[in-house]
Order: structure tokens, then sequence, then C-alpha cells
């Protein structure tokens, strides 16, 4: 990430990357992608690398996971790779300066023409019961610079997180930024979308409950997936016992599956992104087909580098 900002400072990365923008746009959410290749969140988790981020192809950079507080991330080692599979084990913690820091460095973003995303969270030492207010914090701070807005739920790695996916838990916390959101939008004079980042660690009758939650609720849209705590497509690897979210080519079918299940019930009236397990064209179009709107990359991008985020967004 360092030598991606050294590289956009000094024009050498301009002069490396084939296209500094491939534009296929697409709208959704009331927003213009320049096309539909996002990277997803937990690589530029500080947002200061959203410029180099764009000359390399992608339509949307979503930055985070940002908590409302500076966070040092859990101990190291944290992040285990298993090369032979396209897979990454993390465990990393929300490791992030802290909402303030991400919003001054989004505000000084000066060449990217995409969109960003603020993927928001809750600090490790805040309990459930005070989670709204996390979130509160971090709606209210990245309004005024963010596209859109993540709200993850999903991740593996805080302890207690996933329990905010339970159906009565996500309908307090939608509600609650459903109506900060309305005074958010007459104070700044837009709105910014509002959406949930779900795990592939559901059953249906858990889907079926949240897809109940969102219709009624009034999300603006889903991110499917997070990372899985299922390590059985990775059985025997000496890294599959290791604690942490699994990412990368194995959790695709996984993934898709969990964005069928949402789309079949959601019926087009909330827009879905597609991530987990992408590494081919061939990938991405089947998370169309399965309901997405958008896809995001993350692991197959630390894999293959740009040239894959440019296949799809000049292909998509």
């Amino acid at each position: 990430m360092a030598g991606l900002r050294l590289a956009e400072k000094t024009g050498l990365l301009g002069l490396l990357s084939s296209d500094d923008e491939i534009i296929s746009p697409v709208e959704v959410m009331g927003l213009k992608f320049p096309n539909r290749v996002g990277l997803a969140a937990g690589l530029d988790k500080e947002g200061n690398t959203i410029d180099a981020l764009g000359r390399l192809g992608f339509g949307c950079v979503e930055i985070g996971t940002i908590t409302p507080r500076p966070q040092a991330g859990n101990p190291r080692p944290r992040l285990f790779r298993l090369i032979e599979q396209e897979a990454i084990i993390n465990r990393m913690g929300f490791n992030n300066p802290g909402i303030d820091i991400g919003v001054e460095n989004v505000r000084r973003s000066k060449s990217f023409g995409g969109i960003v995303g603020f993927n928001i969270g809750k600090n490790k030492d805040t309990p459930n019961e005070n989670a709204a207010d996390d979130y509160l914090t971090c709606l209210q701070k990245a309004y005024p610079v963010a596209d859109y807005i993540a709200v993850n739920l999903s991740s593996p790695n805080t302890p207690g997180l996933r329990d905010l996916q339970g159906a009565e838990a996500s309908a307090r916390l939608l509600d609650t930024l459903k109506k900060e959101q309305q005074k958010l939008t007459l104070e700044h004079g837009k709105q910014v979308p509002l959406l949930f980042k779900v795990a592939p660690d559901l059953s249906e009758d858990h889907i079926r409950d949240l897809s109940r939650v969102f219709l009624e609720g009034g999300l603006d849209g889903l991110i499917a997936t997070n990372t899985t705590l299922d390590r059985q497509a990775v059985a025997g690897h000496p890294s599959a016992a290791e604690a942490g979210g699994l990412s990368g080519r194995p959790i695709f079918e996984k993934s898709t599956a969990t964005l069928l299940a949402f789309s079949s019930h959601l019926g087009g009236r909330i827009p879905i992104i597609g991530v987990g397990g992408i590494s081919s064209l061939k990938d991405a179009q089947a998370k169309i087909r399965a309901g997405a709107s958008l896809v995001q990359i993350y692991t197959s991008f630390i894999y293959q580098g740009p040239k894959l985020a440019h296949e799809l967004a000049e292909n998509l």
C-alpha cells in the first residue's frame, strides 16, 4: 500500500497502469458507478490510498472498516496466506486510525472519480448494547464525504459482533440508523445510501428473516458476503485451524449461494453487491446472474494484481 501511494505521488503509477479509468457506467442506489468493479473493505483501512487504487481500474473503493476511536487490532500474527487455494485467513480485528482520520484522508483524495464507500464498525471494547452509538458516530462523521456507508455486522474478528445479525438486533439498529440518515439528508442536502454487510454463514431461515427486516426497514443496499468461519474447503491445510475469517477462491460457492438466497427473498427491491471468492470473469458473471448489481474483489487482487480488476471492469 505504501508502494502504491509512492508510485501515485511520483507519477510512476500513471506510466505503469494501462488505463486511468475504465468507464462502463451503471447506476445503483442512485449513484453512478464508473464500472461494476469495486475493491472490498479491508485493504485500504485508512482511506489513504484511494487515488492510487482508482488508477488500477476500480470504479469503487470501499475503505475501512473504520471505528469511532483508533484501534490497534489483534496481536500478530493475524493474517495467513493459503497460497495453493488462493485464500487468506485474517483476524486483523478492525485495525484502523479512527473515523476522524479516515474522513480527513478521504477529503485529501484528489484524482479518483469513482465511488467511495465507508465501511463502519464498532470498537472492540464497546458492548453490543451500546453498538448503535458507535455506528451513529461513524455515520454522522462519514456522511459529508462518503458516497455510501456500509455497516459491518459480520466480521468474525470482533467478539460478539455477529450477534448484531440477529433479526431483532438488526431491525433495531437499522431503525436507529435510518432515522439518523433522514436527519443527515436534510442537514447535508444529499442522501447517502446505507448498506449492511452480512456473513455467508447464515441459515436459510436466518436469511429469510433478515430479508424481511431489510425490506421493512428500508435498507438501501446489501453486501453479500463477508469472510467465513467454515474451514471445510481448506481442510488439511497447515493454517486451516487458525482463528479468523477465510476469504478467497474457497468461499465462492458458499458466498454465492448466500447471495442467491438473499436475492430470491429481496426480489430486486434492494440492490446487492456480490463479494466473496471472485477470481475470474466467469466468477463475477456468476455473481451478477445470482442477483448482484455490482461486484467487489479483495483476495484475488492480492494474488492476481490489477489485471483482474481491469478484466472485470472491461467485460462485465
